[in-house]
């Protein structure tokens, strides 16, 4: 008898023996490994916590009880259980369920997530909200030891320790992140994991004084010599040190042994770190072998792990190779990743320049930090970060790039629209952000081909460089690429109807518009921007001269504060512009959290496709023809 399909809500697994947690466990596993097979999604992560997230469920009363997941990538089988297994077909589809936790979606959600090394803060400033309202309820976070490495879940441990508020915290230590991890808390973990002297000492200790009259007036000793015993054979023992009561590790694969631990540590009235082993992959032959490649997987035969779409050149992969090669002639230039090395194209440096590689952990504010001591000292490097994780080093990049005027090059991935992702992924705000720092140049390819010009371009610079590109297949386009020009874009057709100023990504979508309304008649100068800062301003007052002051400007970046909007500007403050009337068409993304689902669709949704495009020029401008 099939269990799985008896569970509508924790309570329902609540009902259900300890005994049947096992094959409860195979069901999900089974399930998560169907379902991702067709709609892509984190893999290796979901397969490693199912029995955690089942003992979890089961040892607490949720939704009463609150849990608190760190990144969120893990919680398949934590929505399987909490209502919504008859739409697990839909993962991360258009109308479907998110793949990360979304307080839209369920209850049992207490937070929208996606980055990383939060979890801790956000139960903490629960579990203190809870006890100034005399509530009733246990808070529990759950981190990896990945999203350990990151400063936020350091300053949320020390601040916990300090108001000794009941609080749990479990530390699901699979030894991974996206890639294996890397630095001091890491190497402290390991220790704990392979050291079994302290598990085996505490236990002789304990047996030797139960046999001593007086047993129970040595409780104030057994404590001494516990932490004694810490101290000195695992090194710091940092959890303690820092006001937690630590416990474990223990087996994250053993539900029986999690269920009573985390009873045990809802009594403590303290806060508690319990540390619980388990196998990213686990269940699942190639995504055991190698959980840095199931990370996040695409559509894929389950048999052979094969993916089910033909394999395709991204510019992750263009950036990292081009990368490679500067540097085979550059023997200043290094990389750095905040544990995206794969994920970001670095995997040809790390392997060909193991001594020009770094790998901060999840650190993006030390990583831009970094960087700039690097670039101090005369050393070219390269920070290689998802659009939406340089977030996370605003201030870094503000103060100690662009204020000391410091040649550091961000390779900006994912900027755009990110599909599956989601709300907390979508790099859609980078052109925003970045755009008001002083001195900063912001430049965006066409294609793969301009990506490798772009690269090799930005380190002549001498000055602050965020080179963004897209996750998408890397095409090349037919268009002319002459060597780049500070602040100078290209047109790639001639045209005296209108102008569009195109910007990366979406250079392509502007020669389509340019060809449908070419059948209408209509003759449409498409310009590759090249930069969003600075501006051609040269060649947009010629265009609106040109062009009867009729100009559209394409960008995959939110409105508010992007590209466009700082053209209309650049526009009304010229000569031109003020002689002349202008009528510019901003299109661009709203100024919103872009669901999960296909780029395409989302494209459409914000009337950024090509024929959305043509009619919407036609409507404006030419709805009696010429």
């Amino acid at each position: 008898m099939e269990i799985l399909n008896t569970i509508n809500s924790p309570s329902d697994l609540r009902a259900l023996p300890l005994e049947q947690m096992p094959q409860l466990a195979q069901e999900i596993r089974a399930k998560i490994i169907d379902t991702v097979a067709e709609t892509g999604g984190h893999l290796a992560a979901n397969l490693g916590v199912v029995e955690l997230s089942l003992a979890l469920h089961y040892a607490f009363n949720t939704p009463q009880d609150k849990i608190v997941w760190d990144v969120g990538h893990q919680c398949y089988t934590h929505k399987i259980l909490t209502g919504r297994r008859d739409q697990f077909s839909t993962l991360r589809q258009d109308g479907g369920i998110s793949g990360f936790c979304n307080r839209q979606e369920s209850q049992y959600d207490t937070h929208t997530t996606g980055h990383s090394s939060n979890s801790i803060s956000l139960a903490l400033g629960m579990a203190v909200a809870r006890d100034l309202s005399g509530a009733d309820y246990q808070v529990a976070a759950v981190i990896g030891d990945g999203s350990l490495t990151g400063g936020m879940a350091l300053e949320a441990l020390d601040h916990a320790g300090d108001l000794k508020k009941p609080l749990i915290v479990i530390l699901n230590d699979n030894e991974m992140s996206i890639n294996g991890n890397v630095g001091a808390i890491s190497a402290h973990l390991s220790r704990i994991r392979t050291n079994p002297r302290y598990a085996r000492a505490k236990s002789n200790v304990r047996g030797i004084l139960s046999h001593l009259p007086g047993g129970e007036s040595l409780s104030a000793l057994i404590s001494s010599l516990k932490t004694g015993l810490k101290s000195a054979i695992v090194p710091g023992m940092l959890f303690e040190d820092l006001g937690f009561v630590y416990l474990g590790p223990i087996d994250g694969h053993d539900i029986h042994a999690m269920v009573e631990l985390f009873r045990q540590a809802q009594h403590m009235q303290k806060p508690v770190l319990i540390h619980v082993r388990t196998t990213k992959g686990k269940g699942y032959t190639p995504a055991e072998t190698f959980p840095e490649r199931w990370h996040g997987a695409s559509p894929f035969y389950i048999e052979s792990g094969l993916p089910k779409n033909g394999k395709s050149v991204s510019y992750s992969e263009i950036f990292g190779k081009t990368l490679a090669e500067l540097a085979d002639k550059d023997t200043d230039i290094v990389a750095i990743t905040a544990a995206m090395g794969e994920g970001t194209g670095l995997s040809h440096f790390c392997q060909q320049f193991p001594d020009r590689f770094f790998d901060v952990a999840i650190a993006e504010q030390h990583a831009t930090t970094f960087a700039a001591g690097l670039a101090t000292a005369g050393k070219k490097p390269v920070f290689a970060v998802y659009s939406t994780f340089l977030q996370r080093a605003y201030d870094q990049v503000m103060e100690d790039v662009c204020l000391q005027r410091l040649p550091v090059v961000f390779a900006i991935d994912r900027a755009g629209l990110v599909g599956g992702d989601g709300c907390s992924h979508q790099g859609i705000f980078d052109i925003s952000y970045l755009r008001a720092m002083p001195g900063m140049t912001i430049l965006a390819p066409a294609d793969g081909e301009e990506l490798k010009m772009m690269l090799r371009y930005a380190f002549s610079l001498q000055a602050p460089v965020a080179l963004r590109y897209p996750r998408m297949p890397a095409r090349r386009l037919e268009i002319c690429r002459p060597p780049l020009q500070y602040g100078c874009g290209v047109k790639l057709t001639e045209g005296a109807d209108a102008a569009i100023f195109a910007l990366g990504s979406m250079v392509e979508t502007a020669l389509a518009v340019q060809q449908r309304l070419k059948e209408d008649g209509l003759q449409l100068r498409v310009v590759n921007a090249r930069f969003a800062a600075p501006l051609d301003t040269k060649l947009l007052d010629e265009s609106a001269t040109a062009c009867g002051g009729r100009i559209i400007t394409l960008e995959e970046g939110v409105s508010s504060g992007g590209f466009g909007e700082a053209c209309a500007a650049a526009l009304a403050s010229t000569i031109i512009g003020k002689e002349k009337q202008t009528d510019i068409m901003i299109c661009a993304l709203p100024s919103a959290f872009p669901p999960h689902g296909e780029r395409g669709n989302l494209l459409r949704a914000a009337g950024l496709q090509p024929d959305q495009l043509a009619e919407a020029i036609r409507e404006r401008w030419f709805q009696d023809g010429k």
